[in-house]
């Protein structure tokens, strides 16, 4: 039931929309193993996308982003928060998709903290990781999109398109 990475080679609006009801399967160090159902997405769409890491060009943080889809990518905030991030996409074309929410878990900070992130998940690759990956749920819940959160610097254009994407529950 694990995603393949041919799934995340797609684009990141694709991908940000058919997340949404997927499993995030989390091995933690004690052993544990849990899954949590992705509820809300953010998609950012490479160097023309001004909210975008990647509108910076190609840097030490934003590397991964360059590689083909299927890798994690995971920065810090405020020196306390990872964010998890799927690279989607094919090679050199540097998109990404931000998880903002999973079942009873709301906020990409909270997100990274409940899932025990640190900078060791960057450039972990979904298809074979031991301690993160993606399942089918073979779910396909209704959604709705929303403006993007936080990105006010990227200008009118880039921070009004409707790139969010968050499960409704009806």
């Amino acid at each position: 039931m694990r995603i393949d990475s041919e799934f995340f080679q797609n684009e990141a609006l694709f991908v940000a929309q058919g997340l949404l009801g997927k499993k995030i399967v989390r091995v933690y160090d004690s052993g544990k193993i849990e899954k949590y159902t992705i509820t809300e997405t953010e998609a950012y769409v490479g160097e023309e996308d001004l909210a975008c890491h990647a509108s910076k060009g190609r840097t030490k943080r934003t590397e991964i982003m360059y590689h083909e889809g299927g890798k994690v990518y995971v920065y810090l905030i405020y020196g306390i928060y990872w964010m998890l991030n799927f690279v989607t996409g094919k090679e050199n074309n540097p998109q990404a998709v931000l998880i903002r929410g999973v079942e009873k878990c709301s906020g990409p900070g909270r997100v990274g903290k409940l899932l025990q992130l640190s900078g060791d998940f960057y450039g972990e690759d979904l298809s074979y990781s031991s301690k993160i990956w993606i399942e089918d749920s073979h779910v396909k819940p209704n959604f709705i999109t929303t403006e993007r959160i936080g990105i006010d610097y990227a200008g009118e254009i880039w921070k009004n398109k409707l790139w969010r994407f968050l499960i409704t529950r009806n």
